[in-house]
């Protein structure tokens, strides 16, 4: 999932800002106690969230794919006064390992932890969203895009990650497995988009960003 050489990869990590206490602990504990702990963020995507978040100021977050909740305790740092986060995560099984860090941070009063499927889940909340992140089941990437992109604000962006899935995307359309054919086919739908501009950050496994015009 790394692109970079080692040397440069350390060197991004020493100059860019820390993780949080919490998100610390909460890297170490998932990687420790959690299956396919590669799914986490970690420290340089998860200051890339942050600064993002910083950046647009959002009021209103939907995260599809909690895992464990490093990604939505990072987005809630750049939030206005009385900012919400909806995140949802699929797997039941996490719900008390995410609350349990959720509910110790500072920003437990800004996060909404929903259980179960995105596809019915998304339809059933109000409101329109300043930022959507991308992160769960590859297949359903552009199902999701299609769920969230009319209730986006202007100027408002779909933040999707994974999407050079450990530079497999690059193998010949002929060879591509289901997932990766799915994310292919996910960049190729957001760049024909004529209701975004898009610009795929090479930062870890890749993050698609489009921003609604």
């Amino acid at each position: 999932m790394d692109f970079l050489p080692e040397e440069i990869n350390n060197y991004c990590h020493r100059f860019t800002e820390d993780e949080s206490d919490i998100l610390a602990e909460l890297n170490r504990f998932t990687h420790a106690n959690v299956l396919q702990s590669r799914m986490l963020a970690g420290h340089l995507q998860g200051r890339v969230l942050s600064m993002l978040s910083h950046m647009i100021q959002p009021r209103t977050i939907l995260e599809i794919g909690t895992y464990t909740g490093y990604s939505a305790l990072c987005w809630a740092e750049g939030l206005v006064e009385n900012g919400l986060i909806h995140t949802i995560e699929l797997n039941d099984e996490l719900e008390t390992k995410i609350l349990s860090f959720i509910n110790k941070s500072e920003h437990r009063e800004r996060i909404k932890l929903h259980i179960g499927n995105a596809l019915e889940i998304i339809p059933a909340l109000e409101g329109t969203f300043d930022i959507v992140y991308i992160d769960a089941d590859k297949e359903n990437y552009g199902a999701y895009y299609d769920l969230v992109i009319d209730r986006l604000k202007p100027g408002g962006y779909v933040i999707a990650d994974n999407v050079l899935w450990s530079g497999k995307i690059t193998s010949h359309e002929s060879e591509m497995d289901h997932e990766t054919r799915c994310l292919y086919d996910y960049a190729r739908k957001i760049h024909d988009d004529a209701r975004v501009q898009n610009v795929l950050f090479p930062i870890r496994d890749g993050l698609m960003i489009a921003r609604k015009i």
